[in-house]
């Protein structure tokens, strides 16, 4: 089977395992908007006002593998684990290869054993790990081409070291590694309008947070979100239509290791 015909397959599985997800979480769904309208000098369908207590936006947007599916929800929910952040109930063998490397039962406790396990992923796509951050909920690395093209991102298990494609926009905005692999979308935002809305959109949450600089992804931008210079989380930006979405799965910014 080409690689192609691969991605297809594997698009399609998500495509239906997506549509039973929405039926626990279409309540809290937003719509993509027209794809012939202006851009949104700041993301249209995102929750205002900042979360309980205030210290962290709320999430953006979500449907069927949004962060409403995980975001501080610790129980297995929809999609299978013990833990809310990871999930290989309904992600787990039947999306091997393109989607889930299982663990080797040792323990993530440095970014150099992040970015081993996220290669060991990458290698099976034909990409590299790059830029890898440590989070008090998991690891998270940026896959790129050998050219340097920022491809896909990718969450590590600190518990066992399973990788998987980050759940949000990389499952559902990302073009070429994305549950919409082949789709046609124009960008019509660049990466400072992207920027812009991201800021404009942290502005709305009162948590004193900014943009950092807009990482290209296939049909998405992702950015850290800063305080007094300082990251504190990320959030994406969809390339089309503007929306935002809050990266709500992390937790806590620990350290950064560039690639």
């Amino acid at each position: 089977m080409t690689r192609r015909r691969t991605r297809a397959a594997v698009a399609a599985t998500l495509a239906l395992t997506g549509a039973l997800a929405l039926g626990a979480c279409g309540a809290d769904a937003v719509s993509s908007g027209n794809a012939g309208a202006t851009i949104p000098t700041a993301s249209a369908g995102t929750t205002p006002g900042p979360s309980a207590g205030g210290t962290s936006p709320s999430a953006g947007p979500t449907s069927g593998w949004g962060p409403g599916m995980w975001s501080g929800n610790r129980g297995p929910g929809m999609m299978g684990g013990d833990s809310g952040s990871w999930a290989p109930g309904m992600m787990g063998q039947g999306m091997m290869g393109n989607w889930w490397l299982a663990g080797n039962g040792n323990r993530v406790q440095t970014l150099g054993q992040a970015r081993q396990r996220a290669q060991v992923f990458a290698d099976r796509l034909g990409l590299k790990a790059g830029e890898v951050m440590q989070f008090s909920k998991n690891f998270y690395a940026e896959l790129k081409t050998g050219g340097g093209r920022m491809a896909t991102e990718v969450l590590v298990n600190p518990v066992d070291g399973a990788v998987q494609i980050e759940y949000g926009p990389a499952m559902m905005w990302n073009t070429d590694y994305g549950m919409h692999y082949g789709s046609q979308s124009q960008v019509r935002v660049s990466a400072a309008q992207a920027r812009s809305i991201a800021q404009q959109w942290l502005r709305s949450q009162g948590t004193g947070r900014t943009a950092g600089e807009a990482d290209s992804f296939p049909g998405y931008y992702t950015l850290h979100t800063l305080k007094s210079g300082k990251i504190t989380g990320m959030l994406s930006v969809n390339a089309t239509t503007g929306q935002v979405w809050y990266h709500s799965w992390h937790g806590d910014f620990v350290a950064m290791s560039g690639g």
